[in-house]
């Protein structure tokens, strides 16, 4: 154990260093954290609406709170305005993650680079909102002879057409099919959301970190010193936000000229869906466990540290899950970002509540007692850092087992579960410190069998510590 320990320090720790401290993928990781204030109120806003909404129409169908006249039951009719709320809160959230997190991303990226956060936030917004198609079409069908000849030819001349809809089976022409379009809006719910966020991060780096570049090589215009620094700091920013927002322009126009298509479709088709898909699968969810917890081994917070894996790639598929939820649709992804706050390690990185629970209940030592027992607080609210760093757990080679096994076998059992359909998949993103068995509960938007689950997930957590616990019993605290 302690010659592998000693080869992890020696090949692994120097390299997980180096990415925690890389400042492109701190200032992703900071820009997701960044949003918190915005997709938390968007995430309690879907809740609160599933617990006044969607629970009372799903369950109450009959009986004195149902309103036969209406179709309704009497708790969503008096919480209708609640609702409306919600709708506009999230409307304002979630549903424009991908136009925040652009903001976010580019002040965080301007920051590290010692440049103008503000103008960072403004270009690289700005650099978003240019590659979203700015027209739609819609399609309305409408019974055969509905229109008259001379309101066909009236719709036509102006740019629309009509087409026949035929009866799959018969082949009789039973509907017309009305298409018309449009230009000078943005397509609302479909780049807004979770399906921009991976175009707002890659040319939210493209146009600010050539922005920034310019910046610090003075490439700017130069005000005279008696000019308020306010209006100074703006037109320096002038030349590499204009150079930042011509490229990332120039780049999305060759591509729909060349490829026939918008570039932020093909980023959503080619780049982004393929690695949601990967992130379905059970190896990749091991590799994250695993790696996260060898990273904490070692002193590193190895959440912080695969955040932007964690958030970039689970948490797109997080912010699409919650948006499908609102308005009723289907749930696109079984494993989310939240699933491993929900499941994997409820009490902390490593399941260490039950680490504590194992201390109280078995350990014969005084020290861990002790640990343990001030450390129980904190650990109910997913605090570890006190018994990370106090018992330690941290460059402990008795402890290194449990802590990778608990949640490999924790992530084991919730994974399958999920893809099995035994629990509902996370809908809604609950605050981290929500304690273990509620935070799953309200994560699957109230199904019961979450809290099953986690009791499931603690039971086995529990029994994969207690064997060190007793072991460390028999080793002397000098020692």
């Amino acid at each position: 154990m302690e010659a592998l320990s000693g080869w992890l320090e020696r090949h692994v720790l120097p390299i997980a260093a180096k990415i925690g401290s890389q400042k492109h993928l701190v200032a992703l990781r900071d820009a997701f954290i960044g949003m918190l204030p915005v997709t938390m109120a968007g995430a309690i806003a879907v809740l609160l609406n599933a617990f006044v909404r969607d629970f009372p129409g799903e369950y109450i169908k009959s009986g004195p709170l149902f309103n036969a006249e209406t179709g309704t039951n009497v708790i969503t009719e008096f919480f209708q305005p609640l609702i409306g709320v919600n709708g506009l809160v999230w409307t304002g959230t979630l549903a424009i993650m991908a136009v925040v997190f652009a903001a976010s991303l580019g002040y965080n990226i301007a920051k590290a680079y010692n440049v103008d956060p503000l103008s960072g936030a403004i270009v690289s917004l700005s650099a978003f909102i240019m590659g979203i198609p700015q027209s739609a079409s819609t399609l309305l069908s409408l019974p055969v002879d509905t229109l008259s000849p001379e309101l066909i030819k009236t719709f036509t001349e102006a740019g629309g057409t009509i087409s026949d809809i035929a009866d799959p089976i018969t082949g009789e022409i039973v509907n017309q099919g009305v298409t018309a379009g449009g230009w000078g809006y943005f397509p609302f719910s479909a780049y807004m959301g979770g399906t921009g966020l991976f175009t707002a991060m890659i040319f939210g780096f493209i146009s600010v970190v050539i922005f920034a570049k310019l910046m610090n090589k003075n490439i700017i215009i130069k005000m005279p010193d008696s000019v308020p620094p306010a209006v100074a700091k703006a037109f320096a920013a002038i030349i590499p936000g204009v150079v930042g927002l011509f490229v990332s322009g120039t780049i999305y126009f060759l591509f729909e000229k060349f490829v026939g298509m918008p570039l932020i479709d093909w980023i959503a088709e080619s780049i982004q869906k393929p690695l949601l898909g990967l992130s379905q699968g059970y190896l990749a969810v091991l590799i994250i466990v695993l790696l996260v917890h060898l990273l904490w081994f070692f002193g590193l917070h190895g959440t912080n540290i695969m955040a932007p894996v964690l958030q970039s790639i689970y948490g797109v598929a997080m912010v699409e899950n919650t948006n499908a939820y609102q308005v009723g649709d289907k749930i696109p992804y079984q494993w989310v970002a939240g699933s491993f706050e929900a499941f994997v390690w409820p009490g902390g990185a490593g399941v260490t509540l039950m680490l504590l629970v194992a201390v109280l209940i078995f350990s014969k030592r005084a020290d861990h007692k002790t640990i343990g027992k001030l450390a129980l607080g904190p650990g109910v609210f997913n605090i570890n850092e006190p018994i990370m760093f106090g018992l330690p757990i941290v460059l402990n080679p008795l402890f290194m087992i449990p802590f990778i096994l608990a949640p490999i076998a924790t992530a084991t059992i919730a994974f399958f579960a999920t893809m099995a359909g035994l629990v509902s998949p996370v809908v809604v993103n609950v605050i981290w410190v929500m304690p273990a068995g509620l935070s799953g509960f309200l994560a699957t938007g109230g199904d019961w069998r979450a809290i099953v689950l986690t009791i499931v997930n603690l039971a086995v957590a529990l029994a994969i510590w207690t064997p060190f616990i007793l072991a460390a019993n028999k080793i002397d605290p000098a020692e």
